[in-house]
């Protein structure tokens, strides 16, 4: 690795489950965000510039926010994201309401990366050793095309207030990415975890399964991956108002057309996150754990204030 990595934080989600600014809202004891631990963590484990996907109506709250908790930081950077954000020749469709989706986030913050990155969910806890993981593939791969992919394990990614979307991962012998389908609907039962997809049987997951939560890394040569993607995705679904360009699926045609190689690694790492206000409660409490630990300290701000991490 020959620059340091930079961390692409995606905050533009409307959080229509949630209710509010999740990105903005308060876990930690002195009113942290998951953003902020996210943040915190990826320096400690050798990043560099962070750039945050937002959109362009929560800037100034958002950016203000930032500068308070990290005052003494100067590698922080912003890019909106918005529906006429698109490639040159395409227009936003008249009844297009819905954001772009994930893939279109890593795409518009193209110009604002120079070097190997890895992206994050604003609204996920990924946890230290996580971007350790980061770090650590990115000192050893030699090669351009090839990605890397932190692996949870999906019993350590549910939510007990309702369904979640994980992105399943198939790996070959070698453990790299065959595939990775995602699943939109999985969910807690009484007899155990099911993917519970429109149109299909319910499938049944025993939990050990490795899952995607968009902790991924990239290098350059993956950005127009992204921007052949984006193009044929709107050509695509012209139509369809409701549709969206994930950032999964433009790893899985890449690794399936073999224009990357990516190395699954796994965490030992628990995420947790909000998707349901109730998930709010249980993000306190894991977060509360955390500092009691030793892991965090009591005031994050405090911290990068002095300049210290």
């Amino acid at each position: 690795m020959r620059t340091t990595p930079t961390l692409l934080v995606l905050a533009a989600g409307m959080a229509t489950r949630y209710g509010s600014l999740k990105q903005l809202d308060s876990f930690g004891p002195h009113g942290e965000t998951i953003i902020d631990y996210s943040v915190h963590d990826a320096l400690k484990a050798g990043f560099g510039k962070i750039v945050f996907v937002i959109r362009e109506s929560i800037r100034e709250e958002f950016e203000g926010a930032m500068r308070h908790q990290f005052p003494t930081l100067d590698n922080l950077f912003y890019v909106t994201q918005e529906l006429d954000h698109l490639p040159a020749g395409y227009q936003v469709p008249e009844n297009r309401i819905k954001p772009w989706g994930t893939g279109h986030a890593v795409w518009v913050a193209s110009s604002h990366i120079q070097g190997p990155f890895a992206v994050i969910n604003g609204d996920d806890f990924y946890g230290y050793r996580s971007f350790g993981l980061v770090v650590d593939f990115l000192r050893h791969s030699t090669s351009e095309t090839e990605y890397g992919l932190i692996g949870f394990k999906l019993e350590n990614t549910l939510s007990e207030h309702g369904a979640v979307s994980r992105g399943l991962c198939q790996l070959d012998e070698e453990g790299y990415l065959e595939a990775v389908t995602e699943q939109t609907h999985i969910i807690k039962t009484g007899d155990g975890i099911e993917a519970q997809n429109p149109d299909q049987e319910p499938l049944q997951l025993t939990g050990q399964e490795l899952v995607s939560m968009n902790l991924m890394v990239f290098k350059p040569s993956v950005f127009p991956l992204f921007e052949q993607g984006l193009k044929e995705f709107l050509e695509e679904n012209s139509t369809n108002p409701n549709a969206e360009f994930y950032l999964p699926a433009v790893v899985d045609h890449a690794v399936k057309t073999g224009r990357a190689q990516v190395k699954v690694l796994e965490t030992p790492e628990k995420w947790f996150g909000v998707t349901y206000p109730d998930d709010k409660a249980v993000v306190m409490r894991n977060l509360q754990r955390l500092v009691h630990e030793g892991t965090y300290p009591q005031n994050l701000r405090e911290t990068h204030s002095a300049n210290s991490i």
